[in-house]
């Protein structure tokens, strides 16, 4: 008997939903399809028993339902892009008990003259804005924002908070994180949010200027200044980013001789173009980054601890994918939409397995490996779909090498690196505090910090 109440009152839900509504669509707290409107199902050109268990993003373009299913805030008569049509869509999270589990979602789309000229004019309204969004990226150099940084994690919340608290003043930020963690960024993202977001963004890469015209590339020179100088001189980069923000990206690569002019520039605030004699004064936030430990390039001498004080008025350090795996899904899926838009290439789902081997492998590249990998996937892939024989093969190589090969000394040294890391992570990187927490001498640390490679 209840068998048959619980299915009557499905099937008038289901009733309920197809009658009032032109598309309705119910998610997890994971963002997992629990039911979609056949409407809904006919709109898209997909069938309900392929969407079922499927991510929302994968099935929905645009859509923010994972969202709210992970946030619990409500989006009511939001505008969202669809099928090439504008609709209004409304975003509510489910609780039982007061505890969220997923969120519903539902769309009006009727073809009505009047939302048809609607709809036109708001698309010649947003072509318009993303022209001129074109244009000023094109010149402002800025190309990311806060928005870019996709997780849902404790790490990447925490990021997004310190960015947001500090993007407001002029204060110096200098940033860390390995290699292809996205450190570049959160650079873009603090001026976009900055007073300084209608000037110039000018980013420098300190270790890909070759040392004998880092200087003329970063101050200028003035004609004749030496032999091949063009005629006029030439500006520098400090100088076209007045009034903006510079972003000297692998700091720890600066030349020492260069450590000492950059110095001078920051404490008084002008630079010296090369061959003239007088400075010139300039108006910019600087913004650094870097993957070398500097603190033990200052004990060998090979980093200035006076420029070390001045670039670090604040730290921003980015997590590296091991550290937050909870990421790494939510992430495949960003870069198989993000791939598979430039390739024009219809693969919109990653299986469970191919997921459960992204999220086993260490990702030693972080961000970039894994957007690589998955370009390389969706290459591979067939039928729509990425499994574990598209993704490269040296993921599965990697896993075996790192749990199945690896000796109980091996293990245990990762182990001790994980739970150093985890400590420097919680203490800030206050080193005598994570010392005292581990109940070690503050050399015993330094020695570890050495062994494991750990940055600090």
């Amino acid at each position: 008997m209840e068998t048959k109440v619980n299915f009557f009152r499905e099937e008038v839900v289901k009733s309920f939903f197809e009658s009032v509504y032109d598309g309705v669509v119910v998610v997890d707290c994971d963002g997992i399809i629990q039911y979609m409107s056949s409407t809904y199902c006919r709109f898209l050109d997909v069938k309900p028993e392929h969407v079922v268990g499927t991510h929302v993003e994968m099935v929905i373009e645009n859509t923010r339902m994972h969202i709210v299913a992970k946030t619990g805030k409500e989006e009511i008569n939001d505008l969202q892009l669809l099928q090439g049509n504008y609709v209004i869509a409304n975003r509510i999270p489910i609780r039982r008990k007061g505890k969220l589990i997923g969120a519903i979602g539902t769309i009006i789309f009727n073809d009505l003259g009047k939302w048809q000229e609607m709809n036109v004019h708001i698309k010649k309204l947003l072509n318009e804005l993303d022209f001129y969004r074109k244009e000023w990226n094109e010149t402002n150099g800025a190309n990311y924002s806060l928005q870019d940084l996709v997780g849902t994690s404790d790490e990447i919340g925490h990021l997004k908070e310190q960015v947001v608290k500090l993007a407001g003043g002029d204060i110096a930020v200098l940033i860390r994180g390995e290699s292809g963690t996205g450190k570049e960024l959160i650079a873009h993202s603090i001026h976009q949010l900055s007073e300084r977001s209608r000037k110039q963004f000018v980013k420098v890469n300190c270790g890909s200027i070759p040392e004998h015209l880092l200087e003329s590339e970063l101050f200028g020179y003035v004609e004749g200044a030496f032999t091949g100088a063009k005629k006029g001189g030439k500006m520098g980069k400090f100088k076209f980013a007045d009034g903006g923000t510079i972003f000297l990206d692998e700091i720890g690569d600066m030349p020492e001789y260069m450590q000492v002019k950059l110095l001078r520039v920051l404490q008084e605030k002008e630079i010296e173009p090369v061959g003239s004699l007088q400075s010139e004064k300039v108006d910019v936030r600087v913004i650094t980054a870097t993957n070398r430990p500097i603190e033990k390039m200052i004990e060998r001498n090979k980093f200035r601890e006076d420029l070390f004080y001045r670039i670090n008025a604040a730290q921003l350090f980015l997590p590296p994918l091991r550290e937050r795996r909870e990421d790494l899904k939510i992430l495949a899926r960003h870069f198989l939409q993000k791939v598979t838009a430039r390739m024009n290439k219809r693969v919109n789902r990653i299986d469970e397995d191919a997921l459960a081997l992204i999220k086993d492998y260490h990702w030693p590249g972080n961000i970039r490996e894994l957007e690589n990998a998955i370009e390389v996937a969706v290459h591979l892939s067939e039928e729509g779909t990425i499994d574990v024989h598209s993704l490269p093969s040296y993921l599965n190589r990697g896993r075996k090498d790192y749990t199945e090969k690896r000796t109980l000394k091996q293990q245990l040294e990762d182990t001790e690196k994980q739970i150093i890391e985890q400590a420097l992570k919680k203490y800030q990187y206050d080193k005598l505090k994570v010392a005292e927490s581990l109940g070690m001498g503050k050399s015993s640390l330094y020695d570890k910090l050495k062994r494991h490679n750990i940055m600090y």
